[in-house]
């Protein structure tokens, strides 16, 4: 099972829409996916139609051990979509994995327990650099950045860099950036091309290709309980997702498909 993080500790870049959004293009091309809720907001969870008296395990206790990701996963209205949902008691998390001693491991241990059900697994990660995140840094393959086009991006972008090095030193060596992907992107604005210009001369072919625009259906898709791929599948917003899904696919290593 392919495990890519999604995360950045700037709030507002985009996550949630990525992972929702990609999680169902890839669903819709055929890859067996499972969508891991690592936000206590638990924004993804809503975003995909599910109601809290559905949420019957979650995220939370995949990192106490109390559930394992196949019992936690959830399916989704999208064929081959399941979810691991969040609920609020992923807000106090952080401060019961202190007690553990292996309080950065928690997540990979519940991943290498599993079977192989899946072929890929998207993690939406808080907006923070906090116990969450490293968790799913220390479990994953790769991290796919979103990020968004204005300058206070570009510096918190440079402090996540910064985090997977020390990831990669301490204990993930093989953690990779699989891409960065440029949210919000707003022709209309200089701004937005100088930062996406800027973006690009910095990390070159790490960028996508593929940019996502600012879209009203984009933002509408989630108070429907909908995928924008689902919601309006012809919008600016959703066409650019199944691009990026189709670049992300060419990046991922080859591996054979969960039985």
């Amino acid at each position: 099972m392919i495990r890519i993080a999604i995360a950045n500790q700037k709030g507002g870049v985009g996550k949630t829409t990525t992972a929702i959004n990609l999680a169902t293009a890839l669903a819709a091309s055929g890859w067996r996916c499972v969508l891991v809720d690592l936000d206590p907001q638990g924004n993804a969870s809503t975003g995909l139609g599910l109601k809290q008296a559905e949420r019957v395990h979650s995220s939370y206790d995949l990192l106490l051990g109390d559930a394992s990701l196949k019992d936690a996963a959830i399916p989704t209205m999208i064929p081959n979509l399941d979810i691991v949902p969040a609920t609020v008691d992923l807000s106090g998390a952080e401060i019961e994995l202190v007690e553990y001693e292996d309080r950065t491991g928690r997540l990979k241990a519940a991943f290498d327990k599993s079977d192989t059900h899946w072929d890929i697994c998207l993690i939406d990660c808080p907006p923070s650099l906090g116990l969450l995140t490293i968790n799913s840094l220390v479990a994953v393959d790769s991290i796919l950045v979103p990020l968004q086009c204005e300058f206070f991006a570009l510096e918190g972008l440079s402090q996540l860099l910064q985090t997977v090095e020390r990831i990669q030193k301490r204990f993930n060596p093989n953690l990779a950036i699989m891409g960065v992907a440029l949210t919000m992107y707003d022709r209309r604005n200089r701004l937005t091309d100088q930062v996406a210009d800027d973006v690009r001369s910095c990390l070159g072919a790490l960028v996508f290709e593929t940019v996502i625009p600012r879209n009203v259906r984009l933002s509408e898709a989630p108070s429907h309980g909908l995928p924008a791929l689902v919601y309006d599948h012809r919008c600016s917003g959703s066409e650019a997702y199944m691009n990026l899904a189709r670049e992300l696919i060419g990046r991922m290593p080859t591996r054979e498909l969960a039985a």
